[in-house]
C-alpha cells in the first residue's frame, strides 16, 4: 500500500467543499462529525493510507429521479425523488425518506452521512442510507399522497430490498405513507418482506416504533444525568416541535418525573407554567396526529398557558432542552439564552438542530450536550429490531421492545463515555465520544475489506 501524508482537517474540508459546491449542510455535519475524529486518527496512518476519512464522506451512490404524478384535478404534477445510499460496510443501507418542500440533495447527502454513525452507534449491522422528495402531502387528499407514493415508488423499488437498503418514514412521511408505499412495493415485486420499517402492526410493524426516538433521547439524557449522580425528577424541561418526536419524549420526561412546559410548530411556541401532564399531551396528539391543527390552538384549551408567535422556545427559563422539530433550530444566540437561564442539559431528538457555534458554546460551559446521533437513535434502533422481526417471521412484545432500545440507549451511552473522555473526570464531550465511537466501527469495517 502506498503511504499518504497525513491531512489536516483544514485542507480537507476545504477538498470536501470544492467537490460539493453549494451544499452547505453537508458541509456543515461532515464539519461536525470529522473534526474530533481528525484528532482521534492522528496517530493512526491505516486510516490515512486506505483514505477512509475521504472514502466515509463521498456516498457510495446518489440517485436522482423525477416523480409524475396527476392531482385530484387531473393535473399532471412533476417532482423530484432521491435516495442517497452512503456506507453499507457494516449493513444494509438503512434510513428514512422524507417528504417536504425543503429537501434537496445537500440535506440528504447530510443526512445520511449523520445516519452512518448513528447506526453504528446503536451496535445493529446497518448502514447509513437517506432519501425523500420535494413533495408536500400537507393540504394534499389521501388519494394525491397514494398517487404520489405509488410513482415515488415505482423507482426507488429497482434501488431497495431487505438486505440492500431498507428506508422508513421521516418528516412528511408517516403510517399512511409507508403503507402506500409499501403496498407498490408488494405490487411491482411480488414479495411481503422487510423492505420498509415504521410499518403497520397488521403488515409487518413493530410495537414502540411511534416512541423510540422521543423515548430514546429521554433515556439518553438520563444517562448523562445518571453519570453525574442525578436525575430528570423535579426538572423544567423545553421541548420543541409537536410531532412524534416531541410528543413521545414529553410523555417520557413525565413519566419519569420531570415537567415539560413548551411545545412548538413552525409559527411559534406555547409556554405553559403549570406543565404539559399527559392528559394535555393527549389533546395534543388528537390535534396534531387526528386534526392536523396548528399548536397555537394549545392556548384556547388550557388556562394560564400562551402562545408565543414567530419564535422558539429557548428562551423560556430551565433545567434541560430537548430540541426535536428539525435542523438548526438552536442558534448562538439561542445557546447563550438557554445558558443564562440555568439550562444544564441539552439532548437532540432532532437531526442537527444546534448550529455548529452552538455546539461550542455548550462544551465551552461544560453543560450535558447529547449529539442528535447518539440522542436520537433511538427511532433507527427499534426500525433495527423490526429489521429482525421481519427476518425471523415473529414479533415481539412491548416490554421486550423497551428493555431492547433502554439497553441500546444505556450502551451508546456508554460508548460515548469511552471516546468521550477529557482532562476533566467531571466533562464528558458527548460530540466527540459520538463521532469517534460512531466511526470506529464503520472504518474498521472498510480496513477489512481492502479498497473497494
Amino acid at each position: 500500500m502506498s503511504k499518504y501524508t497525513a491531512e489536516s482537517h483544514y485542507d480537507f474540508m476545504n477538498d470536501l467543499v470544492r467537490r460539493n459546491p453549494g451544499q452547505i449542510e453537508f458541509h456543515q455535519a461532515v464539519y461536525e462529525v470529522t473534526k474530533p475524529i481528525f484528532d482521534y486518527i492522528q496517530d493512526k496512518p491505516a486510516y490515512h493510507e486506505y483514505r477512509i476519512m475521504r472514502r466515509i464522506t463521498e456516498p457510495d451512490r446518489v440517485m436522482s429521479f423525477r416523480v409524475c404524478w396527476e392531482n385530484d384535478a387531473g393535473e399532471v404534477c412533476v417532482n423530484r425523488g432521491w435516495r442517497v445510499q452512503n456506507n453499507n460496510a457494516i449493513g444494509p443501507y438503512k434510513g428514512g425518506l422524507r417528504f417536504h418542500p425543503s429537501v434537496n440533495e445537500s440535506i440528504l447527502k447530510f443526512l445520511a452521512f449523520e445516519q452512518t454513525f448513528k447506526n453504528s452507534l446503536t451496535g445493529l449491522p446497518m448502514g447509513g442510507g437517506k432519501g425523500g422528495s420535494d413533495f408536500d402531502p400537507k393540504g394534499k387528499s389521501d388519494h394525491e399522497v397514494m398517487r404520489f407514493c405509488q410513482a415515488f415508488m415505482t423507482e426507488l423499488y429497482r434501488h431497495i430490498g431487505d438486505d440492500i437498503d431498507v428506508p422508513a418514514g421521516d418528516i412528511g412521511v408517516g403510517a399512511r405513507e409507508i403503507g402506500y408505499m409499501f403496498g407498490q412495493w408488494k405490487r411491482i415485486t411480488r414479495r411481503h418482506n422487510g423492505v420498509f420499517t415504521g410499518k403497520g402492526l397488521e403488515y409487518g410493524g413493530s410495537l414502540l416504533r411511534p416512541e423510540a426516538t422521543g423515548y430514546g433521547a429521554t433515556y439518553f439524557m438520563q444517562s448523562m444525568l445518571a453519570h453525574r449522580q442525578d436525575g430528570i425528577e423535579k426538572k423544567i424541561c423545553l421541548v420543541s416541535g409537536s410531532g412524534n418526536v416531541a410528543q413521545f419524549a414529553v410523555e417520557k420526561i413525565v413519566q419519569l418525573g420531570g415537567k415539560v412546559v413548551t411545545l412548538s410548530d413552525s409559527d411559534g411556541f406555547i409556554y405553559d407554567p403549570a406543565g404539559i401532564t399527559l392528559e394535555k399531551l393527549e389533546w395534543v396528539k388528537d390535534l396534531k396526529n387526528e386534526r392536523r391543527g396548528r399548536i397555537a390552538e394549545y392556548v384556547d384549551h388550557f388556562s394560564g398557558s400562551e402562545y408565543i408567535p414567530g419564535l422558539r422556545p429557548w428562551r423560556v427559563p430551565c433545567h434541560l432542552a430537548f430540541p426535536c422539530a428539525t435542523q438548526n433550530e438552536i442558534l448562538l444566540e439561542d445557546a447563550k439564552m438557554l445558558l443564562a437561564n440555568g439550562c444544564i442539559g441539552v439532548s437532540e431528538g432532532a437531526n442537527m438542530p444546534t448550529v455548529i457555534e452552538g455546539i461550542d458554546a455548550f462544551l465551552a460551559a461544560k453543560i450535558l450536550f447529547g449529539p442528535g446521533k447518539a440522542a436520537n437513535a433511538g427511532g433507527v434502533a427499534v426500525s433495527g429490531l423490526e429489521m429482525s422481526q421481519n427476518s425471523a417471521k415473529m414479533s415481539w412484545k412491548e416490554e421486550d421492545l423497551q428493555r431492547l432500545l433502554f439497553d441500546i440507549m444505556t450502551g451508546i451511552h456508554t460508548s460515548c463515555v469511552e471516546y468521550g473522555r477529557t482532562e476533566d473526570p467531571r466533562f464528558i464531550d458527548y460530540v466527540r465520544g459520538a463521532n469517534v465511537g460512531g466511526f470506529v466501527k464503520v472504518a474498521d469495517a472498510m480496513l477489512a475489506y481492502g479498497v473497494v
